[in-house]
């Protein structure tokens, strides 16, 4: 998902490794669950309401759970099925051509009827709104809109892309009423009418209330009467003590590493578990590559080889996180190992110092790494800090640490102000082509003056044609290398993915995986 709209809190998105639940939370509910409301806290903001704008991932988390979509990832699959659509699919052998048939009888909460005109309506406002804090960057490809009759909608487009029925799956492809949204503006209301499994009760600054939709018709089975979303706005304290205190259900985002490590500790007799899993989630190094340092490539190969991922994991994010080697996580098809096969695990300073060498750099390196506090998690400030003392520890750099607001960090990183900043990525759909087209296609969003004419010319256009995914490893591995190569980012770590959960909760381990979508209607608890 958009770095720029990164959740600021420990890594803990996607992917839940079913082997590692026990305990609490992790039964189906079939016989446990009544249909209580259920209250889960987090320590982040929902920053929109209108699916026009939002493209952070609590934003989205309301969009999965009020909208419905033409598709929708089943629990633990990363391939879409049909949702609000009965059927999907590319009509020419290009795959510019994509159509869907909606099922019968589709409404809004409001009772509205659903039609191919609410999603032809839905695709052509997002666009003309073209929100920069939206999902519209989604769809470059999306040249038009049909309606040929109520139930057929017909997606035309400029370019072969063979994840578009992925892309519309997400929260991107939300359907609102046409007659409850302005075709040319975002609603301001804070108000939402969707077809999903819920209704947007209310929100605040505090909570967001969903009630059951008594119109939805879908493929979801609600197995509670409702959820209550409790934000902690960043106060990773409180929302620790909240799971103590049992004032929510549920803590799904926001403990720090510190607060997972004491969690874990705990008797059992606390009445909470920690469910940990994997994730798809990742941070990079981002090196500007006109930078009049970090722009040397004997600089970037220096400091991929110095860098101590296992030490950073250990240290800094106590075992909550994963070294990453690659720009494409692993559990993501078409991942390998670019750069532990080219640097390795295990920092070497003589080969950091043949690097500078071999560019012709002699003396210390000076090197200011640029973060920001929270936006990439609690502990971010702490790990750059850490990686300065790496690279000083080898006698080659001078490297030092500075940290800005985020909205000061994007104007500066756009500005081209700094070297080597940090990034993170919460993919927006489970397929290698969410962790390249954005980082390194046509308008890339780390805004580090990279371009590669084999990748954006080539390896990009021919994977996104490709309809069989598991086609695509060849290119996807030729990308990776070729980025390991060139340094323009240096991975960093993988997430894994934490929630705490209190005795009589169940469900959670099927709102946890891949596909980044937080189910509802999956929650049950015993009747308190």
């Amino acid at each position: 998902m958009n770095i720029r709209n990164q959740w600021p809190v420990l890594p803990i998105m996607a992917g839940l490794a079913s082997g590692l639940l026990t305990g609490c939370g992790t039964e189906t509910g079939d016989s446990a669950g009544d249909g209580s409301d259920v209250v889960v806290g987090m320590s982040d903001d929902v920053l929109a309401t209108d699916p026009a704008s939002g493209y952070d991932p609590g934003s989205w988390l309301l969009f999965n759970n009020v909208f419905q979509s033409l598709l929708s990832f089943p629990n633990g699959a990363t391939e879409p099925q049909p949702e609000a659509a009965e059927s999907c699919a590319f009509t020419d052998t290009r795959t510019t051509v994509y159509k869907c048939t909606l099922k019968d009888g589709l409404k809004f909460s409001n009772g509205d009827a659903l039609t191919s005109e609410d999603v032809k309506f839905s695709f052509d406002r997002m666009l003309k709104i073209n929100d920069p804090d939206g999902p519209a960057i989604m769809f470059p490809m999306l040249e038009k809109v049909e309606a040929p009759d109520d139930r057929t909608v017909v997606f035309r487009l400029n370019t072969a892309d063979a994840t578009f029925p992925s892309k519309i799956a997400s929260g991107a492809g939300s359907i609102v009423d046409h007659r409850s949204y302005d075709a040319d503006g975002l609603r301001k209301d804070g108000e939402a009418v969707g077809s999903g499994p819920y209704r947007l009760e209310s929100i605040d600054d505090k909570q967001a209330v969903f009630a059951v939709n008594e119109n939805y018709k879908g493929t979801a089975e609600v197995k509670n009467s409702g959820v209550i979303l409790k934000f902690f706005n960043g106060d990773q304290a409180a929302l620790k003590q909240a799971i103590q205190d049992e004032d929510v259900d549920i803590a799904y985002r926001g403990l720090t590493a510190g607060d997972i490590a004491d969690m874990e500790k705990a008797d059992d007799g606390t009445g909470a578990e920690v469910v940990e899993g994997s994730s798809a989630e990742v941070q990079h190094l981002v090196f500007n590559m006109d930078h009049p340092v970090a722009g040397k490539l004997g600089v970037r190969r220096a400091i991929a080889h110095l860098i101590d991922r296992e030490a950073l994991i250990r240290d800094v994010y106590q075992g909550t996180a994963t070294p990453l080697y690659s720009i494409v996580p692993a559990g993501i098809a078409g991942h390998n190992t670019a750069f532990f096969d080219q640097y390795g695990a295990r920092p070497s300073t003589a080969k950091a110092k043949a690097a500078l060498r071999e560019d012709g750099i002699t003396g210390k390196v000076k090197l200011t790494l640029w973060s920001t506090p929270v936006r990439y998690g609690p502990a971010t400030d702490q790990e750059l800090e850490a990686v300065a003392g790496q690279l000083n520890a080898s006698g080659l750099f001078e490297a030092s640490v500075k940290s800005v607001p985020f909205g000061q960090y994007e104007k500066d990183i756009a500005a081209g102000k700094y070297g080597v900043y940090v990034k993170g990525w919460v993919p927006d759909y489970p397929d290698a082509d969410n962790f390249t087209a954005p980082f390194f296609g046509k308008g890339n969003v780390l805004n580090n003056n990279y371009e590669n004419s084999t990748i954006t010319g080539s390896l990009i256009p021919r994977t996104a044609a490709l309809t069989n995914r598991g086609a695509t490893d060849k290119e996807f591995g030729e990308l990776q290398d070729i980025v390991a190569d060139e340094l323009p980012v240096l991975p960093v770590w993988q997430a894994k993915q934490y929630a705490v959960v209190r005795d009589g909760v169940y469900g959670l381990e099927y709102c946890l995986d891949a596909s980044t979508v937080f189910r509802f209607w999956e929650l049950s608890k015993d009747d308190a």
